[in-house]
């Protein structure tokens, strides 16, 4: 894209509404145009495997886990960051086709399990493969350098986010 939209944005806020501050949207804008973006470019590989949003989440946190790659439904809901409920819709398809499996829990009989089968370990170390590919070649036009700061922005701003240590209209102060 040779042309910045966002920045033409802000300076058209900045003519219409000269007593707003538009500069949060080079940030904010740009992040979401990123995230569309970034979304089209790491999607293709899942949806060819014929994973629906979040089933791939399901099958990398219990690779993750090791051996015997199983985790109760409350652990899934807390690595994915997504409620019980959406975790058993993922979970329910993935069982349909194969590459998990619910059983008793060997730590207490009247819990469940979710476990990995030998398909579902399969495609997700060659989903994973693919997916660290494209997301290094996405990377690749920033230096070592800029990745670093990069990564160091994003982590502040996600806890920024998390912390609830801000109200909506203020302005973020430099700490």
């Amino acid at each position: 894209m040779d042309d910045d939209r966002i920045a033409d944005i802000v300076a058209q806020w900045g003519r219409e509404r000269p007593d707003l501050d538009p500069t949060p949207l080079l940030i904010i804008g740009r992040i979401q145009q990123l995230a569309a973006v970034l979304d089209a470019a790491l999607r293709p590989p899942f949806a060819a495997a014929d994973l629906g949003n979040g089933d791939f989440d399901v099958l990398a946190a219990l690779r993750r886990e090791g051996e015997p790659y199983t985790l109760t439904a409350g652990q899934l809901s807390q690595r994915m960051l997504v409620t019980t409920g959406a975790v058993t819709k993922r979970v329910d398809r993935l069982i349909a086709r194969g590459l998990v499996s619910r059983s008793v829990s060997a730590a207490d009989a009247r819990g469940r399990v979710v476990g990995l089968t030998p398909a579902g370990v399969a495609l997700t170390d060659r989903l994973i493969e693919e997916h660290l590919a494209n997301e290094a070649a996405i990377l690749r036009g920033l230096t070592d350098s800029d990745r670093r700061t990069l990564e160091r922005l994003l982590a502040a701003m996600n806890r920024t986010l998390n912390s609830g240590d801000r109200e909506p209209g203020s302005r973020g102060q430099d700490r």
